[in-house]
């Protein structure tokens, strides 16, 4: 095991580089934020919509072909 005095210098040198490359961490605006948010949520729900239509879809065949199968 290390001595704690080199666990903290890594510790310290760790921290250093962490508040160095947030430094350099370019953040996006409000309006960036909005906008990619607002693509996500309509991504969601085209993506749900289409899979509930497959969903839908295949759940009445499976049924139809079920129902020719009993009759």
């Amino acid at each position: 095991m290390e001595p704690l005095k080199e666990r903290l210098q890594r510790w310290i040198q760790f921290v250093a580089e962490v508040r160095a490359e947030l430094a350099r961490t370019t953040w996006p605006g409000y309006k960036e934020v909005r906008g990619t948010t607002t693509v996500v949520v309509v991504t969601s729900l085209i993506f749900a919509a289409f899979l509930f239509v497959v969903d839908y879809g295949l759940r009445k065949a499976i049924d139809f072909l079920f129902s020719a199968v009993v009759h």
